[in-house]
């Protein structure tokens, strides 16, 4: 990783109140030390992180994921009710999911039309709308 992408993490961090360890920047800067948005798993993210050198444990990517989503640095998608993925962009946005490969891309929100939600339940409100679009090729 590049000073630059470690700076980038390290501004992140900050941005999102959290205290800067040593793990938290690497993983930052590999999650948004390029600048671009990322979709990644848990499992994604820890062997980028071994890949670049860095040794953190699985427990600590997943555990570093969680407090970057409650830090509202990251939004979670959740596929399958078993695979998450953790997305850079916080917009809201719809999702393909490629079921062959396992990806998620952003799919493009000005295309997307939401005529009517259902009726929700009295005492509730919506929190928030994932669509997920999944897709396989033909």
């Amino acid at each position: 990783m590049t000073p630059v992408e470690m700076e980038r993490g390290s501004k992140w961090l900050s941005d999102g109140g959290l205290r800067p360890t040593r793990q938290r920047i690497a993983l930052a800067a590999l999650l948004v030390g390029d600048g671009k948005d990322r979709h990644v798993t848990a499992e994604s993210l820890f062997d980028a992180c071994r890949d670049s050198g860095e040794k953190v444990s699985l427990a600590t990517v997943y555990n570093t994921l969680r407090a970057f989503s409650e830090a509202g640095l990251v939004q979670e998608i959740t596929v399958d009710g078993s695979r998450s993925y953790f997305d850079t962009r916080m917009d809201d946005h719809p999702h393909f999911y490629w079921e062959e490969s396992n990806a998620l891309t952003d799919a493009p929100a000005d295309q997307l039309e939401i005529a009517r939600l259902p009726d929700i339940p009295e005492g509730a409100e919506i929190a928030k709308v994932d669509v997920v679009i999944r897709l396989r090729r033909r």
